[in-house]
């Protein structure tokens, strides 16, 4: 939303001309003498204030035509975890298997209410309840190597052996001793300039990745659980952590093809398509109409549009570079704001290549 109450307008202005840190995140402001947008602490030079805007988001930032700003990178350090938080996380990843107390947060430094909050709010969920998951995770990989229940409940710092079984039935679905032949699907998050994503991947490959406002996302977390016969945990494994490497040389420019594994269920014909958005080079794009005749469907092209918008896995499978016959922008469900940022990145990208 755009910000028009005058007195509010000072208040976020005092705070861009103080690079006040704690409104990091509180608005978005609008250059329009430069056509981008920065977050409170930017280091650039401050414009007047007849020439800014103020936002609540850096969506609505982005939809009235403005660009992020290449010096305080307002859709990637807005909603960058704290550095408490980080340590916090940190923590918890380096000793997985382990309970990590407040007693132990304040003995590194770090606010155990600063970490609730921030965790609440970004993940919807308590840090605590963050904890549980990788703790569980490590203990299903444990158990899928035939490790004893029991050794493997008190390695995981668990009091009691019913506790360890309670938690884990309540996140898995099953108890330990039932739930090795299930599947499990590990979720993290990442920051990208265009904004903060969800990413989830199986032991195959990363099977969603998208943005954390993203419309009917919880629907998407259902259907693949549902696939999968599997339940979403916090963790990560090779695949998430190689896609976060690779994604971050994509927007950096130096990544046109993707080598991440992906896990796409769905149908047969689903799959055609998806491969076939694959397939569109980097720095080009393609229409439904050309999708349906390249993979033989020349009659199917409203059944390819649906099943392009059924696509979970955002940049790897780049339905980003499909547009209209006509050659405006189609529906993009990230927003069609990142669609064209996307589109005039990889195009950047690849004339810059081209002249090298």
């Amino acid at each position: 939303m755009r910000i028009t109450e005058k007195k509010k307008i000072e208040t976020y202005y005092a705070a861009l001309l103080n690079r006040e840190q704690s409104f990091v995140g509180i608005f978005f402001v609008g250059v329009k003498t430069t056509a981008v947008f920065c977050i409170a602490t930017c280091r650039a030079r401050k414009p007047k204030l007849e020439n800014v805007e103020f936002y609540t988001s850096f969506k609505e930032a982005l939809a009235h035509g403005y660009r992020p700003c290449k010096i305080c990178k307002p859709t990637q350090n807005a909603n960058q975890a704290p550095k408490q938080v980080e340590i916090a996380m940190e923590l918890v990843k380096n000793h997985p298997k382990e309970k990590i107390s407040d007693f132990r947060l304040r003995q590194n430094k770090v606010s155990p209410e600063i970490v609730r909050r921030w965790f609440k709010k970004n993940y919807g969920m308590t840090f605590h309840a963050y904890q549980r998951m990788y703790r569980i995770n490590s203990a299903f990989q444990e158990l899928k190597t035939r490790k004893k229940v029991t050794a493997t409940a008190f390695d995981t710092s668990y009091e009691s052996l019913s506790g360890f079984g309670y938690t884990y039935k309540k996140l898995l679905g099953q108890s330990p001793q039932k739930s090795l032949e299930d599947h499990i699907i590990l979720i993290s998050r990442l920051t990208t300039p265009i904004g903060p994503m969800f990413i989830c991947a199986t032991d195959i490959g990363i099977c969603l990745l998208e943005f954390v406002d993203r419309r009917m996302l919880e629907t998407e977390f259902k259907d693949l659980q549902r696939l999968l016969k599997a339940r979403i945990i916090t963790g990560e494994n090779e695949h998430i952590k190689q896609a976060k490497n690779e994604i971050s040389e994509y927007f950096n420019g130096q990544r046109k093809v993707f080598d991440v594994k992906v896990h796409t269920p769905g149908t047969d014909f689903q799959n055609s398509v998806w491969n076939s958005l694959i397939k569109i080079p980097f720095g080009e794009t393609s229409t439904y109409k050309q999708q349906a005749e390249r993979i033989e469907k020349p009659k199917a092209i409203r059944a390819v549009a649906s099943a392009n918008g059924c696509n979970r896995i955002a940049i790897l499978v780049p339905c980003h570079r499909v547009i209209g016959s006509n050659g405006k922008l189609t529906g993009y469900g990230g927003g069609m704001e990142r669609k064209r940022w996307l589109l005039d990145h990889e195009r950047e990208k690849a004339c810059t290549s081209q002249h090298l």
